[in-house]
């Protein structure tokens, strides 16, 4: 695969780059911290119109139709920029939408794609595994309608949404379901989690009724479509963490080559050169398996589901390992509350944690070998 990033590309990371630069996007984030506000609104604002929630709407539907690998330069530059935006849940439900048998999605994802409309993805549910093996949210028949009884963990600005994509079991088949945010019977609680930049919330479906249109795939469909979201998720938070990596990275370097320590730069000191190169490397390796699982999904390999796990289990135990030694290096400054390095530590364990952590992907993988190598056992052995 080309590594390569195209003219087209580097001006799209660029511009974002320039962008949450010009907004100061982590004082932003600070100002939302307790705040009534999920995410930057006039940030995702100015993203729109940069076509941020527009890459992965086809053009056929008022979008950009872009590639995994340009979705995912845009997440690394909202997490080297800490920005608090809907970002992954909606480029997730667009994606899901525009893949879908759903009627009326060609009017839905002209506004997400004109930023006008957030949109959500209620999948993970309490203790369950990240695949459509943990679903236990049903959907029961009732006349013209459905019924949908069940509980979502962890929907990102379900609070801030105004439609969410609910995975549920309808006649023991995956099923997805285009629900307003607003339908009586559903009821958002938002969590109190350890990035305190951005909103979770629990999803709470009380017998929410909801037409037939609502239905959009179900049966073979739903599930390839759930894997794709699944994937797809998890790319761009894999993304995000390499942004963050990133970050955290310049910052650390910057500051031990300020920092004087009997008369000299911490950073000259060959014990911190070590650290910043086990970190310059953590960061390359997150970013290659990184932009290697998002251009598999576009791509007819056989293997997306491996390329995915990979990254996210290397990715996570990466990049919290820089943010480990970014807090060594600062010393005492990089635990105060007044600097930023905490905001992305805090980002980077919740990342890790999110679409599956490291030992469920890693188990993942196990499975996956173990199977192959069943299969090539020969008969009688």
């Amino acid at each position: 695969m080309d590594f390569e990033l195209t003219d087209v590309q580097r001006g799209l990371a660029d511009a974002t780059r320039s962008l949450l630069t010009s907004r100061d996007s982590v004082a932003r984030a600070r100002d939302l911290i307790d705040g009534g506000q999920g995410f930057d609104v006039a940030l995702w604002r100015q993203g729109a119109q940069l076509g941020w929630p527009a890459l992965a709407i086809a053009e056929d539907d008022g979008g950009l139709g872009q590639q995994s690998a340009d979705l995912a330069l845009v997440a690394v530059e909202l997490g080297y920029g800490l920005a608090s935006t809907p970002f992954i849940p909606v480029i997730v439900a667009a994606d899901a939408l525009g893949r879908s048998q759903y009627g009326e999605k060609s009017k839905l994802l002209q506004s997400i794609s004109e930023g006008t409309l957030i949109a959500s993805w209620a999948f993970a549910e309490h203790g369950q595994p990240w695949s459509t093996t943990g679903i236990g949210t049903v959907a029961q028949r009732h006349g013209a309608n459905y019924v949908l009884t069940g509980a979502k963990v962890s929907v990102q600005d379900a609070d801030s949404a105004h439609l969410l994509i609910v995975d549920a079991l309808l006649d023991d088949a995956p099923a997805r379901f285009v629900v307003p945010a607003d339908a009586e019977g559903l009821q958002i609680t938002r969590q109190r989690t350890l990035d305190v930049t951005r909103s979770y919330c629990d999803v709470t479906l009380g017998g929410v009724t909801v037409d037939a249109a609502a239905l959009g795939d179900v049966g073979d469909d739903a599930r390839c479509s759930m894997t794709r979201s699944i994937q797809l998720n998890t790319v761009l938070v894999c993304a995000e963490l390499v942004g963050i990596g990133q970050r955290l990275l310049t910052m650390t370097v910057d500051y031990v080559k300020e920092r004087v320590q009997f008369g000299r730069p911490v950073g000259s000191f060959q014990a911190v050169k070590h650290k910043c190169a086990d970190m310059r490397i953590w960061v390359q390796a997150s970013t290659a398996a990184t932009y290697y699982a998002a251009m598999a999904l576009d791509s007819d390999d056989q293997n997306i589901d491996r390329a995915v796990s990979v990254a996210k289990a290397y990715v996570s135990d990466a990049i919290n390992r820089v943010a480990g030694e970014a807090l060594q290096l600062h010393g005492g400054i990089g635990f105060t509350w007044e600097h930023d390095l905490h905001l992305y530590l805090r980002r980077a364990r919740t990342n890790a944690l999110l679409s599956g952590d490291a030992s469920e992907h890693r188990e993942k993988l196990c499975r996956e070998i173990e199977a192959a190598a069943l299969s090539q056992v020969p008969l009688g052995v």
